[in-house]
């Protein structure tokens, strides 16, 4: 598995990214963190990967190729957990949820690809 983690800070705020996460994979709130539109976020993955299977409400099985991923959300935070998914596919999650202003935390790194460390 490997997993993938958005989320959005408030305007001026920039806190522990490995505290920050801790706290979300735990569906703990964070202060400092905005509200996303999990709904929305979730209909724009569905529509972009509309050509996968739909195993459920929150995980896609990719039956023409490798890969499945599973969402999990918290109000705060998106989290996928891909299995087998190819990079351009993670690539592509990730671009989505950039249009959200929501970068990717990688925990196996750890390394947050926002402005800052860019």
């Amino acid at each position: 598995m490997y997993e993938l983690l958005f989320w959005k800070y408030l305007d001026e705020v920039y806190l522990n990214h490995q505290e920050v996460y801790e706290s979300l994979i735990e569906n703990q709130p964070v202060e400092g963190l905005e509200e996303l539109p999990i709904q929305v976020i979730l209909s724009r993955i569905a529509n972009a990967f509309s050509n996968w299977e739909r195993v459920d409400e929150f995980s896609f099985k990719n039956t023409k190729g490798a890969g499945a991923f599973h969402i999990v959300t918290t109000k705060q935070s998106v989290q996928i957990n891909c299995y087998g998914t190819k990079g351009n596919d993670m690539e592509k999650l990730c671009q989505m949820m950039e249009e959200f202003k929501c970068p990717l935390y990688d925990p196996q790194v750890p390394v947050r690809y926002d402005e800052f460390n860019e």
